[in-house]
């Protein structure tokens, strides 16, 4: 186990995005229908705050349950704190707004992993954890 690798990241990231999206979408549809169709206006509060909590529910309560989302289980990534436990809410919480963070500067925060002795991202050290790969080993090789 070591480290997860960048492009790795951004697989998971790329899968967790989509069902992300969807599921935003589906908490779309409510606010679409009580307007009969019509868009929700734009400075509606209550609709932004679920476009926020909607991706801190899927992640946070991902990683507080198994250390991975779906994605991540795919690219078999799992998240864990500096002693090898598992994240509780604070820290996952902690993990998913610095990832936002992350993203911002062209995604400067995940990048910085090329440069991190540790291999390690913004959001890995402001939140105390750290995504780890765990490569199939040669029993599991055989029975895939």
């Amino acid at each position: 186990m070591r480290n997860a690798p960048l492009p790795r990241r951004l697989g998971a990231v790329l899968y967790d995005s989509l069902l992300v999206l969807a599921l935003m979408f589906l908490a779309t549809l409510p606010f679409i229908a009580i307007r009969s169709g019509e868009p929700v206006e734009s400075g509606n509060i209550f609709y932004q705050a679920i476009l926020v909590i909607v991706p801190w529910c899927f992640f946070v309560g991902f990683w507080t349950r198994s250390g991975r989302t779906l994605g991540m289980q795919t690219w078999r990534l799992q998240i864990e704190k500096k002693n090898g436990s598992q994240p509780g809410v604070a820290d996952a919480t902690i993990r998913f707004f610095a990832a936002i963070v992350s993203w911002l500067p062209l995604g400067l925060g995940f990048w910085w992993q090329l440069w991190d002795p540790e291999h390690l991202t913004w959001h890995d050290r402001l939140s105390g954890t750290r995504l780890r790969y765990y490569p199939k080993d040669d029993n599991e090789k055989t029975r895939d």
